[in-house]
């Protein structure tokens, strides 16, 4: 038991007036506890039918039919160290898989008329993509496009699905992408074009004028549960459930207002609805997720285990303030009334949340994907303003000797990063990889006495020096 102060939330719309008119793909823990607690809140305060189908493309099968068994029902507790908000949420209607539901399932679905949205959180590796095109040079596109069976992927699934809503007559279609990344729509859009030229020429027309794909910027550090997590869901919940997440108070959807059809209620339940994403997207990745990154490596060269504890560090914290203020926000051009110091302070708030146990080793799995727009390009927009960056420097050096010195992490390009962060000259053969750094030329002079010192001196011995 804990000394919570606990509120209990609960749904008052009418549940029986739901409708499958939402596809979510890649219903995880993040999908749980962001997404859909929008969508409830907002169900809240218009109504409608807006009912969600939640579906899983690979594994999770056995997740889905346990939200089955609840009817949909599950509790978000957004909790800090001193309350927990516990909203049980009920929009879910119906969940699939192909696995579980066959392989024609899921495209049936996007092309039936009542659909009109599908949200994504299916990662970055999900999009298939390299250089923000369809990378037909994987197996899995291969496989897919070879129509040897049914698509594996999120992409291939959407085309094939799109193909049959076309071939139906059915209305226009928006595809939101919740994935962390910048440019989510664009990206998505342009991998599903590509796949769709290839399944039929004449598929990316009816695509390009029966379907959106609005950029979205979304954040709420989402954990995965772990035994206090779940203890935390029985006693704020009244009783345990399997389908439970833990997660942090704040929550921010920002959302490009470029539907195809009728728009859900997102905006009622909290979403900001903007022209262009990229701002706030910007401040995003290279405050709240450089900072992460940051301290996902520099935190373990450390001896830490998780977000809190190297956020109670006082080097790293002051390391993490110093690298979003003075490097990070030089970077950003944000509109009017945007406060980039408040946003800073509340993301060292967010990192010492003790009750989130977000695992170093969780955030730093797929970094090479990450690294890039998280670290990379404002290195390079300081380096081009003539602005000295040492704490990006030390962020990305202790990536690589992270890579060096300490257990592998999941990463699509783990054997590579490890291998080259084991030679004579760790930095120039990790940035040196083709597809990494655009510009490896210049990180290396910065990145490469980042990494002396680390190795030299320590990981917090260095960071002391740049502070």
């Amino acid at each position: 038991m804990t000394d919570l102060h606990i509120t209990n939330d609960a749904p008052a719309y009418d549940r029986s007036a739901l409708k499958p008119r939402i596809l979510h793909l890649g219903f995880g823990a993040f999908g749980r506890a962001h997404p859909m607690w929008f969508l409830d809140r907002g169900l809240d305060a218009v109504g409608g039918d807006w009912g969600v189908i939640a579906a899983r493309l690979h594994s999770g099968a056995e997740a889905l039919s346990a939200l089955d068994a609840a009817e949909g029902r599950y509790h978000v507790t957004a909790a800090d160290g001193e309350s927990a908000l516990v909203r049980r949420i009920a929009c879910v209607i119906g969940s699939l898989h192909p696995r579980r539901d066959g392989p024609d399932a899921l495209p049936d679905l996007i092309a039936s008329e009542t659909l009109e949205v599908v949200l994504l959180t299916v990662t970055e590796k999900g999009y298939c993509q390299a250089g923000g095109r369809l990378d037909t040079g994987r197996d899995d596109i291969a496989a897919d496009l070879s129509g040897a069976a049914a698509p594996t992927t999120a992409v291939g699934l959407l085309a094939e699905g799109l193909r049959r809503r076309c071939a139906a007559g059915a209305g226009p279609i928006t595809l939101v992408s919740c994935d962390n990344m910048p440019g989510n729509g664009d990206i998505l859009r342009q991998v599903v074009l590509d796949y769709a030229a290839a399944l039929d020429p004449a598929l990316p027309a009816w695509i390009e004028a029966n379907a959106s794909f609005p950029n979205s910027m979304v954040d709420r550090i989402t954990p995965a549960l772990d035994a206090e997590g779940r203890a935390l869901i029985e006693q704020a919940a009244g009783g345990a459930d399997p389908n439970g997440i833990v997660t942090e108070p704040f929550l921010q959807w920002v959302l490009e207002d470029h539907f195809a059809g009728a728009r859900p209620p997102f905006a009622e339940g909290g979403a900001e609805l903007v022209a262009d994403v990229t701002p706030y997207e910007e401040m995003k990745l290279r405050m709240l997720n450089g900072a992460h990154s940051f301290l996902a490596h520099a935190g373990r060269l450390a001896g830490h285990e998780t977000v809190a504890e190297a956020t109670d560090d006082d080097v790293l914290r002051a390391a993490a303030q110093k690298l979003m203020l003075e490097e990070q926000a030089a970077t950003l051009d944000m509109p009017d009334g945007v406060d980039v110091p408040g946003y800073a302070a509340a993301l060292i708030a967010r990192f010492g949340n003790t009750r989130l146990r977000h695992r170093l080793d969780q955030i730093a799995q797929d970094t090479s994907q990450k690294m890039p727009q998280r670290l990379f390009v404002p290195a390079g927009l300081n380096a081009a303003a003539g602005r000295d960056w040492p704490l990006t420097a030390l962020a990305i050096a202790s990536w690589i000797a992270a890579l060096r010195d300490l257990p592998p992490v999941a990463d699509p390009r783990q054997e590579a990063l490890r291998a080259a962060a084991a030679g004579a000259d760790p930095v120039r053969a990790v940035l040196s990889l083709d597809g990494l750094a655009e510009a490896p030329e210049v990180l290396i002079p910065a990145v490469q006495p980042a990494f002396d010192a680390i190795t030299n001196r320590g990981i917090l011995a260095a960071l002391k020096e740049a502070l």
